[in-house]
């Protein structure tokens, strides 16, 4: 396993959790039976990155557009989502991790929502990691929702357009008691972020891996990692800033 600094992991860690439909297909599986496979690699994921230190972990659940799937496999993901969160809640007590949620909460079932509701609640008290699920969620949808409030805010007189900054636009957002992720790892080989956290992740550095989800290791994790604390992240800064050695400059 890849030797990794606990003093240099992510604050912040996103995934986007790709192909495990086509890991199902590719050994002649029904696509849903790729995702039930998969769910045991989030288990994984979330309890090492707990283990790790990791504060906040989000996992890119199901987007906006997964509702444009055949009408049975999202009922089966529905399914499975409230299955894994029904099973999981007692080891997030036991892990000390508290359940987040984002996305349009308002396109889930009912019964979906309450689920989410209960494991919310009974891990609200919770200190430790903060698990992220982005459900129904798209970022440009949620810039659209945020742009709306602001705006209604604005028409109704509590802010001014000399009050908008970034910093005030970030709180209309859904991740606005989130830091911004520090490292996006996508699984699959699929080279792009796919309407997910597009605001969050200006500076976020980015892994992409050819393993799909369901197959995606400890050691795929820790090298993923591993790859993150190699990397010198310079914010439009210079190196020589970065590393006290230089003085800032124009270039």
């Amino acid at each position: 396993m890849t030797p990794l600094d606990p003093h240099k992991l992510p604050v912040h860690l996103a995934v986007i959790m790709d192909g495990n439909g086509r890991w199902a297909q590719q050994r002649m599986l029904k696509r849903i039976i790729g995702h039930q496979r998969g769910a045991e690699t989030v288990k994984m994921v979330v309890e090492q990155a707990s283990l790790l230190g990791i504060k906040y972990l989000t996992l890119f659940a199901f987007s906006s557009e997964n509702w444009s799937r055949p009408a049975l496999e999202v009922r089966a993901l529905m399914t499975l989502l409230k299955k894994y969160m029904r099973q999981e809640t007692e080891r997030m007590m036991r892990k000390n991790i508290r359940y987040n949620v984002i996305g349009n909460r308002s396109e889930l079932p009912d019964d979906v929502n309450e689920t989410l509701d209960k494991a919310i609640q009974k891990t609200a008290a919770n200190s430790g990691m903060v698990l992220t699920l982005a459900l129904s969620y798209g970022g440009r949808q949620e810039l659209c929702r945020a742009a709306a409030r602001l705006a209604q805010d604005a028409v109704d007189g509590r802010l001014s357009i000399a009050d908008v900054t970034t910093e005030l636009f970030g709180s209309y957002l859904d991740t606005d008691n989130l830091p911004d992720p520090d490292f996006l790892i996508r699984t699959s080989g699929e080279m792009r972020i796919s309407n997910f956290l597009l605001w969050q992740l200006a500076y976020t550095e980015l892994y992409f891996t050819e393993t799909n989800w369901p197959d995606f290791t400890i050691n795929e994790l820790h090298k993923a990692l591993a790859d993150f604390q190699s990397r010198e992240r310079r914010f439009g800064m210079t190196g020589d800033q970065i590393t006290g050695r230089g003085h800032p400059s124009n270039a």
